[in-house]
């Protein structure tokens, strides 16, 4: 590629031409603060937060979005563009409500962090009329307060963008602007589908999941409950982030010991669902396979994906896998089984997830998830809400000691952990569909052809003779390339995997918020599903049917995968919804 050379504050600069200053910038080691744009979502320079001087040029030009060019001289931290940022910050806080105390993002605010860089307070510098906003509680997962919106654009480019959703964006104009749905509908009556992704891209307050941690505390407190707690393989790679710990640190054994301390009668396991998840699946794979029925199969483990296809796709759910997701499959086998093995009634046990998801609060309360009559999964809160769980029973995580997991529904093996990478699922349920199709044992578990970030992979494996050629999609709007494909029957896929979020669930809605600078220059997904795929590599068994609890649980209790019992237990069915 073309490189072409400029100066930026006196220092000589080569970059690759058609960058921009703010590139060049951030690769020659300069920060140039910004607040609206997210590389390749949102580049529209509207804030004015990261404007520069160009010598030539006629005003003061948005770096984000203005290209490099040989010879150019550029300057960064002028007195003329300090006065300028601050100005913008206070503009911006004139019309914004500065309740930053009771702030879910206090402290983690990318507004906050450049008021206190650039010393700008509180003072209503640019006092005069507010416009007023009832916050939108309308959606089972988040909130939406526009009263502490900066118009920013990020939730409604990647809503649009990423996800192909698009149920948010810009409504009226001037001084009247605000984000909101069509015809000013709560979120709750739109086809959201609660990935969460908005929140993840929101520098401020004004999205936020909504908080289930006092429901915790509450059923932790009821002498009468048996509380158990399942955390998802995605939590354990995030987690550390929110207490000072590299991005990409496996912290399951302190999650674990946390848990246990904050007053958890079991700390069990997603991982062990997913490998349960994927007994049932691959089976069901073969089944269609053998039998002549509906391919290409589609996994079933994304609640987001799931309601877009109810939403977007009503004439496409045949294909979808009919297991649940491994939260709602640990829920149901945990208030079946488990609980007839302790003697404890199911309505006496308090099933909590811990997911990276938003959108898994949506899915507990969906229909045909009551495989003992209650609800299979009681209370999901995400990795974020733990983190200020920890903090509010005062535990201080990074002292704590690495513990494991309880019996019997601890035990999981490789291939569970990666169920939280873009590809894991299609990889977990090969190692199982393969040695199942051939009856001979793999010499190598690895398939790494569905692996890595990209938003699209495909691969074609020769398994006992047969060409299986799968699919990987993660991001909804990879997702909808490749329906469209299955919808107008170009796919020629057997068996596909989708996962709402881009890079799977390591990158999900509820996990720890990324500030912009880190996610524009790092790959946080990448960085974070390497610790699962350590994790994997260092198991012992890394086979979903080689986990001796999942053995036992069909052995005691299901029959075999597939059985009458299985598909009351551990299956559901999709709902056809309109697009709102």
């Amino acid at each position: 590629m073309e490189n072409v050379n400029l100066k930026i504050n006196g220092l000589n600069v080569t970059a690759p031409a058609g960058s921009t200053i703010l590139e060049a910038a951030h690769a020659a080691g300069i920060r140039i603060p910004t607040l609206c744009w997210l590389k390749e979502i949102n580049e529209i320079g509207a804030c004015r937060m990261c404007v520069v001087e160009v010598k030539g040029a006629k005003g003061l030009v948005a770096s984000c979005v203005y290209p490099v060019a040989e010879g150019m001289e550029v300057r960064t931290n002028t007195k003329r563009l300090l006065d300028s940022r601050r100005r913008t910050l206070q503009l911006l806080l004139s019309a914004h409500d500065k309740k930053c105390l009771s702030c879910v993002r206090s402290g983690r605010c990318e507004l906050q962090e450049l008021c206190q860089e650039l010393g700008v307070d509180d003072e209503d510098h640019f006092a005069g009329e507010r416009n007023h906003y009832e916050p939108d509680t309308s959606a089972v997962h988040m909130i939406r307060d526009n009263n502490k919106c900066i118009l920013c654009r990020r939730c409604s480019a990647v809503c649009e963008k990423v996800q192909s959703v698009g149920v948010i964006g810009p409504n009226n104009r001037g001084f009247a602007t605000f984000i909101g749905s069509a015809f000013e509908m709560g979120l709750g009556e739109t086809s959201c589908v609660g990935c969460g992704q908005c929140i993840a891209a929101c520098p401020t307050g004004a999205l936020y999941e909504k908080d289930n941690t006092d429901d915790v505390l509450e059923a932790i407190a009821d002498e009468s409950k048996h509380v158990v707690v399942q955390t998802a393989p995605a939590v354990r790679a995030a987690l550390g982030e929110e207490f000072g710990y590299p991005m990409g640190t496996d912290v399951e054994g302190k999650m674990a010991a946390a848990l246990r301390r904050i007053g958890f009668d079991k700390v069990f396991d997603t991982d062990f669902s997913a490998d349960l998840t994927i007994m049932e699946e691959a089976n069901e794979f073969l089944e269609r396979v053998q039998n002549g029925g509906v391919l290409p199969m589609m996994t079933s483990c994304s609640p987001g994906w799931i309601k877009y296809c109810e939403h977007y796709y009503p004439d496409q759910l045949e294909h979808l896998s009919s297991c649940k997701s491994p939260q709602q499959m640990f829920g149901a086998i945990t208030k079946t089984y488990y609980a007839e093995k302790m003697g404890i009634p199911p309505e006496d046990i308090v099933c909590v997830s811990v997911m990276p998801c938003t959108a898994k609060k949506f899915e507990l309360q969906r229909e045909d998830q009551y495989a003992a009559g209650v609800p299979d999964v009681d209370i999901s809160i995400t990795t974020r809400e733990l983190a200020r769980l920890i903090r509010r029973v005062g535990i201080d995580f990074r002292s704590l000691p690495d513990e494991g997991f309880d019996d019997p529904l601890g035990e999981s093996t490789g291939a569970g952990v990666i169920f939280g990478a873009t590809g894991g699922v299609m990889e977990a349920a090969l190692r199982t569909a393969v040695e199942k199709l051939t009856g001979k044992e793999l010499e190598k578990v690895e398939f790494t052809e569905v692996r890595g970030t990209d938003g699209i992979k495909e691969a074609t494996y020769n398994v006992a003779g047969m060409d299986v050629k799968v699919a990987v999609a993660s991001g909804l709007g990879n997702a909808k390339m490749i329906m469209d494909k299955v919808r107008s029957g170009e796919a020629d896929y057997h068996f596909i995997e989708i996962m709402c979020c881009p890079g799977g669930c390591v990158n999900g809605g509820g996990q720890p918020q990324v500030h912009a600078d880190v996610r524009n220059f790092e790959d946080v997904r990448a960085l974070r599903a390497k610790a699962l795929y350590d994790n994997d590599a260092a198991k012992t068994i890394r086979k979903s049917h080689e986990n001796l609890s999942v053995k036992k649980v069909y052995d005691e209790y299901l029959g075999h995968p597939g059985s009458e019992r299985a598909h009351q237990i551990l299956h559901t069915t999709y709902v056809k919804r309109t697009i709102n």
